[in-house]
């Protein structure tokens, strides 16, 4: 039987001309990496993901030239779109009448209005979807959660405050009898995806999932780690919605969608995924999917350059972030052995989540290189490279 086909009894969520959940097919996503602000190069890869098989299109609005583009954006492609919002949830009113879903992160509703309870802002939300007759996805990411929920759990218990913010929103939003709503619970670990999901989905199985591994990375690997993730919770009828998040440049975003379709074929067919995709052990590398939040066009060239020159660290038991924007850099790169946040101009430097300083794009590479010797030297008892 095709294991798509098995899946929980969701409720039914329309946007635009999809519908996910209740056994509707799986919608596959993928996000615009132009500039929002350059309506015609955002509409236009937006059509071009539309093509590609896209059934929802994501777009990120970080403030008021992007939300005043959406018009334009709107009336140049036929593409179902759902807005990314971020710390300005009141952009929300500004944004809705052009598209078809809005996304907010509950561990973002804390940056604006710090003295207004986060139940208001939802309330607010909910208003406005309500009116303009979007969907809303409650995106729970694990590089930016609520800090009230994660000061309430051990420092080692990730999946505590995620499961419990998610949870959380989902009954406010079902108390303000607003139904035409999903969730997603990222992580950059795909074991922990599937815990997450798997959790929640026995508590709430009513309701439509989307599926992901944020900062998967480059291909073939970032391809491979979402396979893990998505095979294991689709087989069980977990999930309703995917997106491969990819590191990749502007004109390979279709890829997305392939690597998306492809994921789904094997699934349907009965093929496990590859062997050896989640090597235990090993140096892993994640890096955020290129997105118009990116604040440096040469993020994606870097992330690539630093899968290069950490090659002969393959076999090391080390995490290095490579992050392209303010809203995955921090909590992304705290939680790495070493981690790039990349600015406009330079690259910020982290070991274990303390600063190391903020470098050129030039200067970076061969700076990670003498962190990841000296990290090396220092876990087999040697002095590092350099003394430090």
């Amino acid at each position: 039987m095709n294991a798509t086909q098995l899946r929980n009894p969701t409720r039914s969520v329309p946007v635009g001309s999809v519908t996910i959940g209740a056994g509707h097919p799986i919608v596959i996503q993928s996000m615009c990496a132009t500039k929002t602000a350059d309506a015609e190069a955002t509409a236009a890869q937006a059509e071009a993901l539309k093509r590609a098989g896209a059934g929802i299109v994501r777009i990120a609005v970080d403030g008021r030239r992007d939300a005043g583009a959406l018009r334009a954006i709107r009336e140049k492609t036929g593409a179902n779109l759902s807005v990314d919002l971020q710390e300005n949830y009141r952009i929300a009113g500004d944004v809705a009448p052009w598209v078809d879903k809005i996304r907010y992160n509950p561990g973002h509703l804390y940056h604006h209005e710090r003295n207004r309870p986060w139940q208001d802002k939802v309330r607010y939300l909910v208003d406005v979807a309500g009116e303009h007759g979007c969907a809303v996805r409650v995106g729970v990411n694990c590089g930016s959660v609520d800090p009230e929920k994660r000061e309430k759990y051990s420092a080692g218990d990730s999946i505590g405050p995620m499961l419990e913010s998610a949870l959380d929103h989902c009954n406010l939003l079902d108390q303000l009898g607003f139904t035409r709503y999903c969730v997603s619970l990222k992580d950059s670990d795909p074991l922990l995806v599937i815990e997450l999901n798997r959790r929640f989905a026995s508590q709430r199985p009513d309701i439509p999932l989307h599926l992901g591994v944020t900062e998967a990375g480059m291909p073939p690997e970032g391809i491979l780690k979402t396979q893990v993730a998505l095979h294991a919770l689709l087989s069980e009828g977990i999930g309703d919605t995917i997106r491969v998040s990819l590191t990749l440049p502007n004109d390979r975003k279709h890829e997305e969608i392939d690597a998306g379709r492809r994921i789904l074929a094997d699934l349907t067919a009965g093929r496990p995924p590859q062997a050896g995709a989640l090597a235990p052990g090993g140096l892993n590398i994640i890096s955020c999917p290129s997105c118009s939040r990116v604040e440096n066009e040469a993020f994606v060239e870097l992330a690539a350059a630093v899968k290069r020159i950490t090659a002969y660290a393959s076999d090391q038991p080390i995490t290095i972030a490579v992050m392209g924007c303010r809203v995955n850099g921090p909590g992304e790169t705290d939680d790495a052995d070493l981690g790039l946040w990349c600015g406009p101009n330079h690259v910020n430097l982290k070991r274990a989540g303390d600063p190391v300083g903020a470098f050129s794009y030039d200067e970076i590479l061969p700076r990670l290189k003498s962190e990841l010797d000296a990290l090396i030297a220092r876990r087999r008892g040697q002095t590092p490279p350099g003394g430090y």
